[in-house]
């Protein structure tokens, strides 16, 4: 085996110093947020967090357990995501795998609506008359109907769908299976990737939307969990974000920071969690497209 040479060695040093700084450098931020999420309040002002928790506690989660109007926006922001994720999901399979096809009827003209909707957009004061006459506010439905189709994923779709091998379609046909068959047993099994990726997407997406929370929703039981999180983020006081009795007992215990970063954990941990097991067919997915047109 050939000896490393002075120079190699040199390089490869700063090759990894440099590689330790970067992963320091991008984890350490979350890393922050996370200790102080897990250290009292009042100790971590006084004592610097930097390395660990001041005082480990899990007190500064409780509020957003414990208030009935934070369990609420868990559980819309959760079936927002899943029945969100879902729809937007079939949508754009069907509208992109339809659109795959270049003997379509008026496919030009499909086309051209698409390409005009994704680069234009009628302003948001048509947008809110829109969603009235739709009768879609202070309903769940607000946050399911406009977001059920990407026009920006449908694109990808399309030049996904368009590698299958036209040789599947042929034998299946020749086997006597229809389009729906073909779709749902010969298409949907090749597609991991795009699916996984799209999901991804497309739930993330839903779980950190809180704009049409904000402006189209007035009802509180409606309210997802991002908006709320939003309001704690934006606030230099913890007073009106939970329920009274809950404040006073955070009084003497919990700061505004520390809330602050109990929820920037609760928001980004579901994606965390999510991630592992979709990352094999992400990584495929983010290659969709790259090669053929």
């Amino acid at each position: 085996m050939k000896r490393a040479s002075k120079g190699d060695v040199i390089f490869d040093s700063i090759k990894w110093i440099f590689l330790a700084v970067v992963v320091f450098v991008t984890l350490y931020p979350f890393y922050y947020v996370l200790i102080q999420s897990l250290s009292q309040g009042m100790s971590a002002l006084t004592d610097n967090v930097i390395f660990y928790p001041k005082k480990l506690t899990l007190e500064n989660y409780i509020p957003f357990f414990t208030d009935e109007k934070w369990k609420t926006a868990i559980f819309i922001s959760v079936f927002r995501t899943v029945t969100g994720t879902a729809i937007g999901l079939m949508f754009t399979c069907l509208v992109s795998y339809s659109l795959s096809f270049k003997d379509l009827a008026f496919r030009k003209f499909y086309f051209t609506i698409l390409i005009i909707s994704m680069y234009f957009s009628g302003g948001i004061i048509p947008y809110y008359m829109l969603l009235k006459n739709l009768n879609l506010f202070n309903t769940f439905l607000v946050y399911i109907i406009p977001g059920a189709l990407n026009i920006f994923f449908v694109m990808v779709g399309i030049s996904f769908f368009r590698e299958i091998p036209q040789e599947l379609f042929d034998s299946a046909h020749v086997d006597g299976a229809n389009d729906f068959i073909i779709f749902w047993k010969l298409v949907l099994p090749v597609s991991k990737p795009f699916l996984a990726t799209i999901a991804l997407f497309l739930g993330v997406e839903h779980w950190n939307a809180w704009f049409d929370s904000a402006f189209f929703v007035q009802k509180p039981e409606l309210k997802t969990l991002s908006f709320l999180m939003m309001q704690i983020v934006n606030k230099n006081q913890i007073s009106g974000s939970v329920s009274a009795g809950a404040a006073a007992y955070k009084s003497s215990m919990i700061t505004s920071f520390s809330l602050q970063s109990a929820a920037m954990i609760i928001a980004v941990l579901p994606i965390i969690c999510v991630y592992p097991f979709l990352q094999k067919y992400f990584v495929k997915g983010m290659m969709i497209g790259s090669v053929k047109g």
